[in-house]
């Protein structure tokens, strides 16, 4: 075992906060600060601190199983591999390529995004292959893309944020999903900036701000459009900027008049004052930020509404201008380089388009195939849960638990048992890969080097910290063996620099350019903002977007005509209430790792019911006692906890559990028309008493 203390990042959500692990003689790995690096300046939340306990063989898988007799049971690796190999090909020539699908994760390193994508054009030539990212900013990427050419979540380094005038910070709650981040925020507010948080919930975020808005779930677009109704009534519009580095203005104007306050209103709950008072703050100051989180992204109408947020910066004058702009704060891990080069349904690598024949033909002369021989676009994350046992007969599922983590996950769960094969590569037994009838064990963050990219679109080097347990092999080793076993020899190289030099290849030229980006590079500075396209002292990337003109053809902004509409579910007589759903401090995602540390299950030990008291009296419940939760699609149980600071018409469940309490068994798979985003956010619900 390495011996030496090893600078690396958390495995956890996109700050990829810095901090350094050096073994134990006793065994084990400690975790100690660093400093130096600038997004967390040393600070690090419980998860980050306990992120070693997951690496203990008492936690994880380190044997391959193999479903025999009905059970998982160990086995060799050849033996696994042979069968998934032998699996694959049935399905593949009983039933075509696209029988095959293959699924992937936000939290996989870019050098695995780019060989699972490439894997399952090449090897398996199958379309069909997406990823739980599609979950996490999918709409903020499609109108981040509509409006300025680009998605990058945050076009700017989070230092720019204290430095602002005034925040509008809507459905986040990164006091918990990302604590060290809540410092930039504090800085701005003692820097004399304002902070206007958007939430149902009057979170610990909410706590900080300077004026809390409580609209009502799934409004989000309907509060944008009646702010930008009284920007342009009050005058506070910058006339020149819009002629000079936006289009569209008059139809998405024309839009927004049709949201007077009064009516704003009485669809989100929060008062015309407010609004005035919302206007007034972000128009003060000369530089004013918007940042959206899952909030408004997971609706069926996500992509409309964080352009309706683009749209009130644009007509500010607030985007493409120093310490300016609109910004998505990504969740998971490589959620922004998870979706950049190829395992999303619709890309290649280098965020290329599939259906772009110049694309098509760049990335194969790097894979070294015929571009016709590339398969199209194929279903996105919930439409290919959906197809499994029917159009899709095999899975290889790679660093995701769907189980937990899926809109309708009772349905989901049915189609993963309904499959002839399913393959789970994973660190620990999810929910997942309990129905697997093969489940592979793979080493994780500090077992491996590999880059990631935060949410400001810094590229990162994970290096490998300890040596995995016996037994325990990479993805990229696992994809392999199976090319190999598939009859392609070539192409899938086991060494992660080695891909990530071809994924620069692949890259170069495309809107996120790694191609100046190298691990030496990596090594020795403190991440390379991308796009990147030549190395040398003249390339230190691009920490800012934009401040010269926008990546579309004419370099202009493009406003969003968009409109309010309701929910794919409004509440009704029988389901009365709103459900909505987010995290806790203590737990990450489906909770497959963070539920196996002691410490973090201790602060957060399981699901609960969140609800106003004025609606616990009309239930007749207190605090801890059990409640059902009520959609239609399932029904789930959890403690009630009674607090007044949500709404009386909505209800709160973390989703990290499994089991009775699973929140995501009530939510709602309704699809925004562009993103192919699930509606998590909001859904009809009602509220029934447990009685022994």
């Amino acid at each position: 075992m390495e011996t030496a203390s090893t600078p690396t990042h958390c495995p956890y959500c996109a700050l990829q906060c810095g901090m350094a692990l050096s073994p134990l003689p006793t065994g084990g790995v400690e975790v100690s600060e660093r400093a130096d690096f600038p997004v967390n300046r040393g600070a690090l939340c419980g998860k980050g601190r306990t992120a070693p306990e997951v690496l203990s063989t008492a936690v994880r898988l380190t044997s391959p199983l193999v479903r025999k007799d009905g059970a998982l049971v160990p086995a060799s690796w050849e033996e696994a591999l042979d069968r998934v190999a032998a699996g694959l090909t049935a399905v593949r020539t009983a039933h075509g390529p696209d029988a095959v699908g293959v699924f992937g994760g936000g939290g996989l390193t870019n050098e695995k995004a780019y060989a699972l994508g490439k894997f399952a054009r090449v090897v398996l030539g199958t379309s069909q292959i997406d990823y739980n990212g599609r979950f996490c900013m999918s709409s903020a990427a499609a109108a981040g893309t509509k409006a300025f050419g680009l998605d990058r979540g945050l076009p700017f380094p989070l230092e720019d944020i204290p430095r602002t005038g005034c925040v509008i910070l809507v459905g986040s709650n990164l006091a918990e999903t990302m604590p060290p981040a809540l410092r930039y925020f504090a800085e701005l507010r003692e820097n004399g900036g304002k902070l206007i948080v958007v939430d149902p919930r009057r979170t610990k975020t909410a706590e900080q701000a300077d004026l809390h808005l409580a609209p009502r779930p799934g409004t989000d677009l309907a509060l944008a459009l009646g702010l930008l109704h009284l920007v342009v009534a009050e005058g506070r519009t910058d006339e020149a900027y819009i002629a000079g580095r936006t289009a569209g203005w008059e139809e998405a104007r024309a839009a927004a008049m049709a949201h007077w306050p009064e009516y704003v209103e009485r669809i989100t709950g929060v008062s015309v004052p407010q609004l005035r008072e919302t206007v007034r703050m972000f128009c003060a100051p000369e530089a004013a930020m918007v940042l959206t989180a899952r909030g408004p992204e997971q609706q069926s109408k996500g992509t409309d509404t964080v352009g309706a947020w683009i749209n009130l910066c644009l007509a500010t004058g607030r985007a493409g201008r120093p310490l300016s702009g609109y910004g998505c704060l990504t969740g998971q891990g490589n959620g922004q380089g998870g979706r950049e080069h190829g395992q999303k349904a619709d890309q290649l690598p280098g965020y290329r388009k599939l259906t772009d024949p110049e694309a098509r033909r760049h990335v194969a002369g790097v894979w070294g195939v015929d571009p016709d021989s590339l398969p199209g676009p194929g279903r996105s994350a919930y439409e290919l849960l959906d197809a499994l046992g029917t159009e899709v007969r095999a899975l290889l599922l790679m660093g995701s638990n769907p189980v937990v983590s899926a809109p309708r996950a009772g349905h989901v769960e049915e189609r993963l048992g309904a499959l002839d094969l399913l393959v789970v590569c994973d660190v620990v037994l999810s929910e997942t890969a309990a129905l697997a009838d093969i489940v592979l064990p793979v080493t994780q963050w500090a077992e491996e080097t590999g880059t990631t990219t935060s949410l400001e679109g810094r590229v990162l080097l994970r290096r490998r910290a300890v040596a995995p347990p016996a037994g325990v092999r990479s993805d990229l080793e696992v994809l392999h063996g199976l090319a190999a076993r598939l009859g392609v020899e070539k192409g899938f190289p086991a060494d992660p620099e080695e891909v990530f030099e071809e994924l620069r290849r692949a890259s170069a030229g495309g809107p996120a350019d790694y191609a100046g980006i190298s691990y030496r590079r990596l090594a020795e500075e403190q991440g390379v903002f991308w796009p990147c396209p030549a190395e040398g002292p003249a390339s230190a990337g691009t920490p800012r977007l934009f401040l010269d003109r926008f990546a579309t053809a004419d370099g202009r902004a493009r406003f969003a005509p968009v409109t309010h509409r309701p929910l794919a579910e409004e509440p009704d007589d029988e389901y009365p209430l709103l459900l909505t759903t987010g995290r806790v401090v203590s737990q990450y995602q489906s909770g497959a790792q963070t539920r196996r540390v002691a410490e973090l299950n201790a602060a957060a030990p399981g699901p609960f019911v969140e609800l106003h008291p004025r609606l616990a009296a009309r239930l007749g419940a207190a605090d801890g006692d059990p409640l059902a939760v009520v959609s239609r699609r399932g029904r789930a149980v959890a403690p009630a906890r009674i607090t007044a600071t949500i709404r009386p018409d909505t209800v709160f469940m973390p989703f990290h559990w499994p089991g009775e309490g699973r929140a995501n068994t009530l939510t709602n798979p309704a699809l925004d028309p562009t993103s192919r985003m699930p509606e998590f956010k909001a859904c009809a619900v009602r509220v029934e008493t447990v009685r022994p």
